[in-house]
């Protein structure tokens, strides 16, 4: 496990929204967590005229990275598509700073190290950035896929390096037909927590539920690239975020007294990421929940507790939210930060039946994002009305909450008849590209204006 010193991580802040007081008899407490990180990303904490010094210079962050292309037959059709996937490389290659660790995989029914090879990863530099833009032009498509084989060679590679951001860039253009949903599951949960990863399909012949999956696993995101042309682009703004991360394997721990129990805890903002289930004990009454990598950047989570009733006039600690840091086994966690949630027992209606405004427009949001997904099921299955019922309901939440960006994707999908009742039409032909982008987007979130 890496240690930090103290100039290497950002500073971290917490602020707790909620509304505290409780009816008679109520055991439920919701809370919207919002965590910040400042003073690092691509800057390093520093004035932003700093940015074009050398890495050493400007304390870059100790990173390294794989990239994984997917080189398997499907890609030569049309043959664009391979070129625009060794130029992306390249670009993404080319946001490298000096002195991160770095390789690229090419995936087939196998994994091969394409650079530098031997087991090994290399150091970004002028010399070995333009080696592996080389070596980029030897890629050929042919063959099947096997992501899981890519995941497990990426995982391998950066082992080798004692790195604290450990970082994966996926790309794929078809299904995972070459190896079982069980296999690929149980490498992403050995993968868990050693390396986040971003995941990209591109063209139409991918399976969303498998990228997504994959990001998910694997805390990073997921994306369409519909058009080859545009991959350039989009892993350039990859590596550019993964190369502001400063601070790994971040935990959000959650201490509940006794009697109280965690109900779940999601991350609502920038997307919908259900973390309950990925708990791991930290002591009496204490679960830490994985949050990932931290450059600049804040993050909302939605945690929610029972409490025991203590009646009417008594109030206690529902919850304490803290930001920790991984440490050497046997020392005391380090705590960037914490804030503490409240239960408070009240008779007044008007106090106990206002919802807060962070609550509800995050539910709403989590609402919409299952209403997504839901519509576009039902639709696959011929479930028409089941499709309009749901598509309609998601069309009303992303109007309601100013979802602009989720507002135009549906869009796609259905024809609007009025939007604040969520009255809909599905549209009788759908580009495919389209109702792809809408399902791989559904859990991105807007943040709720404070």
């Amino acid at each position: 496990m890496a240690n930090f010193s103290k100039s290497t991580v950002p500073q971290f802040s917490v602020e707790v929204y909620q509304n505290e007081y409780l009816p008679e008899g109520g055991r439920e407490v919701n809370a919207i967590v919002t965590v910040t990180a400042t003073g690092g990303g691509t800057s390093g904490g520093r004035p932003l005229a700093d940015a074009g010094q050398p890495s050493a210079a400007r304390g870059a962050p100790d990173a390294a990275v794989v990239v994984m292309v997917d080189c398997s037959g499907s890609m030569e059709y049309p043959p664009a598509k391979m070129r625009n996937a060794r130029e992306a490389t390249a670009a993404a290659i080319d946001t490298l700073r000096d002195g991160v660790a770095f390789a690229v995989v090419a995936g087939t029914h196998q994994a091969a190290e394409v650079y530098p090879g031997g087991g090994r990863l290399a150091v970004a530099s002028p010399a070995t950035r333009g080696q592996a833009k080389e070596a980029l032009r030897r890629l050929r498509s042919g063959g099947g896929t096997a992501i899981g084989t890519w995941l497990r060679l990426a995982d391998r590679l950066l082992a080798s390096s004692d790195a604290a951001i450990r970082h994966g860039i996926l790309l794929t253009d078809g299904r995972n037909e070459h190896e079982s949903s069980e296999d690929l599951r149980a490498t992403l949960d050995a993968c868990a927590g050693r390396f986040t990863c971003d995941a990209r399909g591109v063209g139409t012949d991918w399976e969303v539920a498998e990228v997504t999956g994959i990001a998910s696993a694997l805390l990073g995101s997921a994306d369409i690239v519909a058009d080859p042309a545009g991959l350039a682009a989009d892993f350039t703004r990859m590596m550019e975020t993964a190369m502001g991360k400063e601070v790994a394997d971040v935990g959000l721990r959650v201490w509940t007294p006794q009697g109280a129990e965690v109900q779940f805890v999601k991350q609502v903002a920038p997307t919908v990421e259900d973390l309950t289930g990925r708990r791991t004990d930290a002591g009496p009454r204490a679960g830490d929940y994985p949050t990932g990598s931290w450059g600049d950047e804040s993050r909302d989570y939605h945690v929610c507790v029972r409490v025991p009733d203590a009646g009417v006039g008594r109030e206690m600690l529902a919850a304490r939210v803290a930001l920790v840091l991984p440490v050497p086994s046997g020392e005391a966690p380090r705590t960037l930060a914490q804030g503490l949630v409240r239960a408070v027992w009240t008779s007044d209606l008007a106090a106990s039946t206002q919802i807060n405004p962070q609550v509800a427009h995050y539910t709403g949001q989590a609402e919409l994002a299952r209403a997504i997904q839901q519509g576009l099921d039902a639709r696959k299955s011929g479930d028409m009305d089941g499709a309009t019922a749901r598509l309609g309901r998601a069309v009303q939440l992303a109007s309601a909450s100013g979802n602009e960006d989720t507002a135009k994707l549906l869009a796609k999908v259905v024809d609007v008849v009025d939007a604040t009742t969520g009255t809909v039409r599905l549209k009788a032909k759908v580009a495919e590209a389209d109702e792809m982008t809408l399902e791989t987007r559904s859990t991105k979130t807007v943040r709720v204006k404070k």
